[in-house]
């Protein structure tokens, strides 16, 4: 399953980097933490009533439920737009609504193929199975931009049905989905945007970063890496797999006792909140005396002194606090951590979402197979 996250577009001077070095700034905007909230016992209601239709365990590892950042690109001649989307290291297409979503895509931006000097015919259907339903259309090619940066000729989906995201694509900020996620994991074996960027020869490496802003904006840095954003030396971890952003997870721990033998683990900015096994994480939420919403997710009492919870990534450990693993606002303390049950061959597995992202800048280093991680400021 999975949360999601979009980008601003927006130009700006690059510190580490010249702007001419082939290095771009996207900076994000957030969603409040009482938005946020709110949407999420709002979505639990109602997948409890079966709008959101009914499956226990998810397909694949994404929800879409809501959204925490936003942002934009353009597609076609001349630009259209410009769409909110989802820049999504956990899945590899690029998909945005046409006229023919009809009413759940009433405040949505909407591609319109005819408007298109630059557009190219597919005419394939294009769908994503989710654990509540489909999303689906029509594949299509066309020229994406994003911000100074070009791709000339695009394969992504018009999407006409998106009965698989529910309530939250209605009441989300996004329109649609741009995956950063590697080739093996693509619809029809389609180029990836961010691999047919690379193609363009456009940036100055092959690796895109992340600075996620702590009830700020934040931003997505393509080519580059920007010392501003963090402390220390970023530490390499390689890729257990190139499908999703994979990397062996060693262990995870309470107080030094171990809470989990899953030893896989995906970096998601796709994902708003931390999300693992949901036995391991219902003992979790037991340690921390949580109260259950609905059997899904879980509060805790805000004025509580609560244990830190640490993972451990190729020997070295990454720690957060109970600020750091809860989200709060209006007197209630969210724990930022959610129970899933990703089925084989994927799972099990531990999601390291935007509260993981927060803390921690990460580099996905896409020419050297690996992720990257430094204590974000």
């Amino acid at each position: 399953m999975k949360l999601l996250i979009s980008l601003l577009l927006v130009a700006a001077a690059v510190e580490a980097f010249p702007q001419a070095s082939g290095v771009h700034r996207i900076p994000m905007l957030k969603r409040s933490n009482e938005e946020f909230i709110g949407e999420r016992i709002k979505a639990l209601a109602a997948r409890e009533s079966g709008l959101l239709g009914g499956s226990t365990d998810p397909i694949t590892i994404q929800d879409f439920s809501n959204a925490q950042y936003y942002g934009q690109c353009q597609i076609g001649t001349p630009p259209q737009g410009p769409f909110n989307v989802v820049f999504d290291t956990g899945s590899s297409n690029l998909w945005v609504p046409n006229s023919k979503v009809g009413l759940v895509g009433l405040l949505k931006h909407k591609y319109k193929s005819s408007a298109s000097s630059t557009y190219v015919a597919n005419g394939s259907t294009f769908a994503i199975q989710y654990g509540s339903g489909p999303v689906s259309g029509i594949w299509s090619s066309d020229k994406v931009e994003l911000g100074p940066l070009s791709i000339p000729l695009q394969p992504f989906g018009e999407v006409e049905n998106t009965k698989g995201l529910g309530m939250g694509y209605v009441a989300g900020k996004f329109d649609g989905i741009l995956g950063m996620g590697w080739d093996r994991i693509s619809l029809n074996h389609t180029l990836p945007p961010f691999h047919s960027l690379v193609n363009t020869g456009a940036l100055a490496a092959p690796l895109f970063s992340f600075y996620l802003g702590n009830n700020a904006p934040g931003e997505m840095l393509l080519g580059g890496i920007d010392k501003d954003h963090y402390t220390g030396d970023i530490t390499y971890v390689p890729l257990k797999s190139e499908d999703y952003w994979r990397i062996t997870l060693d262990g995870m721990s309470i107080n030094g006792k171990s809470v989990s033998s899953t030893k896989t683990a995906i970096v998601d900015s796709g994902t708003s909140l931390l999300a693992g096994p949901k036995a391991d994480v219902a003992a979790i939420a037991k340690t921390l005396n949580a109260t259950s919403l609905m059997g899904k997710e879980w509060t805790v009492d805000c004025s509580a002194t609560l244990p830190d919870i640490t993972f451990t990534i190729a020997g070295k450990e990454y720690t957060f606090t109970k600020a750091e693993y809860t989200i709060s606002s209006g007197g209630t303390c969210l724990f930022a951590m959610m129970g899933i049950d990703i089925p084989a061959p994927n799972g099990p597995l531990w999601i390291l979402g935007d509260v993981f992202m927060r803390k921690y800048y990460t580099v996905f280093d896409w020419g050297n197979k690996q992720l990257g991680f430094a204590i974000a400021k």
